[in-house]
């Protein structure tokens, strides 16, 4: 009887695991959401410049079409990012939990990027484009930036060293890990 019990536990514990299918599923779902929001985007950013060339726009207002246009852009690789998070984390979960993605394996136009050995792999290519992500918002944050001390100048200035640490030491990270 124990040894009945063991087994039907064991493997009621171990089907337990699909229940990732859920958040696999709920991640693709959202990732194609934002490559469809960000491809609008960046269709609509380009359908509206089509005057930007105009001789008889003014140079303020093209000016500010040409910020606006930057800050889109801006906007438009974040949700390209954000989708491809989505999509490394659906995968990345699935490989772990479910079964290895035999076609991912084979093929020869899959990267490192979308094939996840461990938790740590999966963790450590989230961490990178999440990183990314971080860069790009502070790159949209600093577009719109005013200036008007040199305390402001300095702040950015600080703020772009600490962007080259993160990437310098992320990509050291990488480097220590490979040696391992």
């Amino acid at each position: 009887m124990g040894k009945l019990f063991s087994s039907v536990f064991e493997g009621v514990l171990w089907n337990s695991r699909l229940v990732v299918l859920v958040s696999v599923l709920a991640s693709l779902v959202v990732a194609f959401v934002m490559f469809y929001v960000a491809t609008v985007d960046a269709y609509f950013l380009v359908s509206h410049l089509a005057h930007y060339a105009s001789p008889s726009l003014p140079e303020v207002e093209r000016l500010d079409l040409r910020n606006q246009t930057v800050t889109h852009v801006v906007e438009v690789v974040d949700g390209y990012l954000l989708a491809t998070i989505l999509l490394i984390f659906a995968m990345g979960l699935y490989e772990l939990f479910i079964r290895k993605i035999d076609q991912a394996g084979e093929s020869e136009a899959s990267t490192n990027v979308l094939i996840i050995r461990n938790l740590d792999d999966l963790k450590n290519r989230l961490a990178k484009v999440i990183l990314m992500i971080l860069i790009v918002k502070f790159f949209e944050h600093a577009i719109n930036m005013p200036f008007s001390t040199p305390m402001d100048l300095l702040t950015f200035a600080g703020g772009i060293a600490l962007i080259g640490l993160a990437l310098y030491l992320s990509h050291k990270g990488e480097h220590t890990q490979d040696s391992h």
